[in-house]
């Protein structure tokens, strides 16, 4: 096969490769290893194949797109930019943006090799032509340019390459060419900015974080609901929490969140708002944040007990995201009757919403409910015990009944009810309890596709954990469980046939 390879290359190499054998070269090149390519391959196979994509013919360029990936993927970044620098500039300005993905993210490879890296420090041409391309009509071209981009910010000389040098204005005036150029821009600030501290000083510093929180705080409701998205992304880390609080851009946005009772077009960006709050509480101290900004509160509470579906289902995820850790739990637990009302409401909305809003209350359900073993005191037991009667009059033929319906997802999110409650003793007597329960659990003929068949095999593997299970549920009960998770999610079990003669 190699042997096939190189004459291959040879006949591409002296522009003698016709599309058939460019495509004989593609499915060759793709079942050779690296090692045995890079013993094959030649500067002028390279350099042949990149002067075939000049050629006005779209299926020869796809062609040798795919061959040259296969081929500079089994090179040495280092000998790549050494060699091929020219061609890889060309490559940004050619037509055809498949051409332009591949070299971009070419670059992206480069600069992940500590060799290499300089080199594409040292070539400002090639870096303005890769900001240019985040303006690009393809958003396929934009985001390879924003991932290659982002990787040269990982060192420090990258930074400094980009922000410290006359590529930051290249980066202000790309901004210019119209609204979504400019979040694309912010999205690249921000990923940077992510990395580290000394990465988002690098972005404040070049001034366009600032106007990144200028226009989450500006009268244009469409921007604000974009920009939040890409604050909240920031406020993942540390070093972007702390950062977002010195400069008062979260009692800003608290702030945007009181004044949204006026504003008629809160509909737009108050559910990112919330969205920013709950991600917030998680990633920082539930009890801090809700205690610190009470707002955050109230808002998910009105939107949950609000008859907009949209503003519903932001709620129920808040909610959701919020009970996730204990600490969360113990908060919603603190507004006692009002978030068991609530409860109430989720849980005819699991049954009567549509369907999206039906599955959004489901995993929300799971998640408030979900104790860890190490976790479950009296008291927190108890808690999710309230939380779960407080859910419908009879939660568990409700989520029993959503689990038989014929929808894929809808019975995985009711499975995904009874896994999280599986390991806690008031629920196994619960299931116990119901008529049909334990062997309902057992009986695998009820799971039409894989991610059911899943779906039910983490429901016996939480089962089978748990310390009481075996006394709770009894010995026989217990033994068939441990019979299903030893058969694995899919065992079809054998059925045997004794042939009749004569019989059709």
């Amino acid at each position: 096969m190699a042997e096939a390879v190189a004459e291959l290359l040879e006949r591409a190499a002296g522009r003698e490769a016709p599309l058939e054998e460019l495509r004989a070269l593609r499915l060759a090149v793709q079942a050779v290893p690296p090692a045995a390519l890079r013993a094959r391959l030649s500067d002028d196979h390279l350099g042949a194949l990149f002067a075939l994509l000049s050629v006005n013919d779209r299926e020869q360029v796809s062609e040798c797109v795919s061959i040259l990936e296969r081929l500079l993927q089994a090179l040495d970044p280092a000998y790549v930019i050494q060699n091929f620098r020219e061609e890889l500039q060309k490559g940004l300005f050619h037509p055809d943006d498949s051409v332009k993905i591949l070299t971009i993210s070419q670059v992206g490879r480069i600069v992940e090799n500590s060799d290499a890296v300089t080199e594409i420090l040292n070539s400002p041409e090639l870096l303005r032509q890769i900001i240019n391309c985040i303006g690009g009509e393809k958003i396929a071209v934009a985001k390879e340019a924003i991932k290659s981009l982002s990787r040269i910010a990982q060192t420090q000389d990258g930074l400094e390459a980009l922000f410290v040098s006359s590529l930051l204005s290249d980066l202000k005036n790309v901004m210019a060419t119209n609204d979504i150029v400019r979040y694309r821009v912010y999205e690249l600030i921000v990923e940077i900015s992510s990395v580290s501290a000394d990465s988002l000083n690098y972005c404040a510093n070049s001034g366009l974080i600032s106007e990144l929180i200028g226009e989450l705080t500006g009268d244009d409701v469409l921007v604000r609901a974009t920009c939040i998205e890409m604050v909240t992304s920031l406020a993942h880390t540390l070093h972007g929490r702390q950062y977002l609080a010195q400069q008062g851009i979260i009692d800003k946005i608290s702030n945007i969140i009181v004044g949204a009772e006026s504003d008629p077009f809160s509909g737009f960006y108050l559910p990112g708002f919330v969205k920013f709050f709950g991600n917030l509480a998680v990633v920082d101290s539930p009890q801090q944040i809700c205690e610190r900004y009470p707002v955050f509160m109230e808002k998910v509470f009105e939107m949950a007990e609000s008859h907009d579906p949209t503003m519903i289902g932001v709620a129920v995820d808040t909610l959701g995201i919020l009970g996730s850790n204990v600490e969360g739990k113990q908060v919603l637990q603190k507004t006692r009757s009002r978030f068991q009302n609530l409860l109430n409401r989720i849980g005819h909305q699991a049954k009567n919403a549509p369907a999206e809003l039906r599955l959004r209350c489901l995993d929300a359900i799971s998640s408030l409910l979900h104790l860890p073993p190490e976790q479950q005191t009296e008291d927190l037991l108890r808690m999710t015990e309230s939380w779960f009667t407080s859910l419908s009059s009879q939660p568990l033929e409700l989520f029993r009944s959503i689990s038989t319906q014929p929808f894929p997802d809808l019975h995985c999110g009711a499975l995904r009810v009874f896994t999280a409650i599986a390991n806690q003793p008031w629920a196994q007597k619960l299931m116990l309890a119901s008529p049909g329960f334990v062997e309902y659990i057992v009986d695998r003929s009820v799971e039409p596709d894989k991610a059911s068949k899943d779906a039910k095999y983490e429901l016996v593997k939480a089962l089978v954990n748990s310390k009481t299970i075996a006394e709770i549920f009894g010995n026989q009960y217990y033994l068939r469980l441990r019979a299903y998770l030893h058969e694995g999610p899919y065992y079809v079990k054998a059925v045997s046939t004794t042939a009749v003669e004569g019989a059709e």
